[in-house]
């Protein structure tokens, strides 16, 4: 979407600031034992205290609150009985809505002390998020966003899952445009005043091959390496875009 109006901001700004909210109580709830149903918990509880909702389920069904992705699963996990272990990599994405808006975040966040790989691998997401926040400008082409991306996540030495990509935001989950984390020309459209869009860099530390697993949910990097993600919704504006989702 693009926004039209201040009231309209006033509750981007509200919902974003509910699913960071969220995003940071279930990050506090990480711990080895930890059983990713219960993270899950964590998060509905958190939205109900705000008065909001989880939108996967209520747009495609997504048989839980918050999409919680293990190591080599990379997106779009199912919470359930699984616990977390000493040394993983879990990927929390929370998207909700109220009063019709919508907003989407996600981090990776190391559950005890982790390998120099993985480590490397969650701040890269995050580095990589925030060279790719550094071409969302007005103007610029929505390809910039995704040659800066792949230019920090290559010098980190690791590699995008190019099948994954951030999207436009606001009345609903993904709207218009695409936001690739990889260079490709055929994105051409201009960034424009006023539109809310993801940037979400969605690494591997193998090839970056993806596989979408028999749940028809998860999706894995189909050689066994980690994975990481880190994602905010911003607005577009002629200078540096407003971060929705970031206290």
């Amino acid at each position: 979407m693009s926004i039209k109006s201040q009231s309209e901001f006033r509750k981007l700004q509200a919902i974003g600031k509910i699913v960071r909210l969220t995003l940071d109580e279930m990050s506090a709830a990480v711990r080895p034992g930890v059983a990713t149903a219960e993270l899950d918990a964590v998060g509905a509880a958190a939205l109900e205290k705000h008065g909001a909702e989880s939108s996967p389920p209520l747009v495609y069904g997504f048989p839980g609150t918050a999409c919680i992705s293990v190591n080599d699963e990379a997106i779009h996990g199912i919470p359930g009985r699984r616990k977390l272990g000493e040394g993983d990599l879990v990927k929390l994405d929370v998207t909700a809505q109220k009063d019709g808006f919508v907003a989407d975040a996600a981090v990776t966040v190391r559950v005890g002390k982790v390998s120099a790989c993985a480590d490397a691998l969650a701040r890269c997401a995050e580095t990589a998020f925030r060279q790719g926040l550094k071409a969302a400008r007005a103007g610029n082409r929505v390809c910039a966003i995704g040659r800066a991306v792949e230019r920090e996540v290559r010098r980190c030495g690791f590699s995008v899952i190019r099948d994954l990509c951030g999207h436009g935001v606001g009345r609903t989950i993904h709207e218009e445009p695409c936001v690739p984390n990889h260079y490709d020309p055929r994105f051409r459209a201009k960034l424009t005043d006023g539109l809310v869009i993801t940037i979400e860099p969605i690494i591997a530390a193998g090839s970056g091959r993806a596989e979408l697993q028999p749940d028809k949910w998860t999706i894995r990097t189909g050689d066994g390496s980690l994975a990481a993600h880190y994602e905010h919704t911003i607005v577009i504006t002629r200078s540096d875009p407003i971060l929705l989702t970031a206290v």
